[in-house]
């Protein structure tokens, strides 16, 4: 009897263990899962970290010309225009004294070699100074009638015809000096306009917010001083170009002044012959 007993009880405690496993083999697969995911979570790199964006220079040129009052960028946009202005003057003037300087060399050595002075007017080319003169001079000397003009020697109205053709190409080569030394001349005195204007804002607004550190106002100041940096940028160039240029057009209308001499010359020595 009490061996039955026994073999009951034995066979009520294997069931019970083999009821209990399965609960406790899907209570250990999730904590294992759990733990593996940790472990995977562990190796994994870390994330790189979002590269930062540089910060904006509040106070840099193109924030003033983004978000610069009125008066600003109108003084940024009128001294670009002054800026370009000067420097196509320059270029352009420093072609047409090159130009000039070496047709003058070509004329010298041609055309008072030709056999008529006809021949030596074909030989220039149809847009040069030189031809110009020419033409005027010889057009003054074989047209020298009239009664508004008979009062006038031969040799002054060539004269007065031929000066009026050298001011003329003279006239040309200068054009746009003027504007050089206009900016030259303004150009810083609109910068520090910039500047003044920049810096009373500038203490405007730190007065109303009531701060007065130094980082209040070195940047809107230094920011203010940007436009006398520019003024005097605009204006440099402006200045060198115009004291270049004039020397360059006294030499290269010093050539065409002897050109026109010597083309005097030789039409009076002609009419001289023809009297003969």
């Amino acid at each position: 009897m009490i061996s039955r007993i026994t073999g009951f009880l034995a066979a009520i405690a294997m069931a019970a263990t083999l009821a209990s496993s399965p609960v406790h083999a899907q209570d250990q697969k999730p904590a294992d899962a759990a733990s593996a995911a940790a472990v995977d979570a562990a190796a994994a790199p870390a994330p790189a970290p979002a590269a930062s964006k540089p910060a904006e220079n509040p106070y840099a040129l193109s924030n003033i010309i983004a978000h610069g009052n009125v008066v600003d960028q109108a003084v940024l946009v009128l001294l670009g225009i002054m800026s370009m202005g000067s420097w196509y003057i320059l270029v352009v003037r420093l072609w047409d004294t090159a130009k000039l300087g070496s047709e003058a060399k070509e004329v010298r050595a041609t055309f008072f070699k030709k056999a008529s002075l006809a021949d030596g007017l074909k030989g220039l080319k149809e847009e040069s100074a030189f031809r110009y003169i020419a033409s005027t001079a010889i057009e003054a000397s074989e047209h020298h009638e009239g009664a508004l003009t008979e009062n006038i020697d031969h040799s002054s109205w060539v004269t007065m015809n031929v000066d009026r053709a050298v001011a003329d190409v003279n006239t040309k080569i200068s054009a746009g000096l003027g504007f050089l030394a206009t900016v030259g001349s303004t150009a810083p005195f609109i910068g520090l306009f910039g500047t003044v204007w920049g810096i009373l804002n500038a203490l405007t607004a730190i007065g109303l917010a009531g701060q007065a550190s130094i980082d209040k106002v070195a940047g809107p100041v230094g920011a203010a001083l940007i436009m006398t940096a520019i003024g005097l940028f605009v204006a440099v160039p402006a200045v060198l170009g115009y004291n270049w240029l004039v020397n360059r057009n006294k030499a290269v209308m010093s050539q065409v002044r002897s050109f026109a001499g010597d083309l005097h010359g030789v039409l009076m020595g002609n009419r001289a012959v023809a009297k003969r």
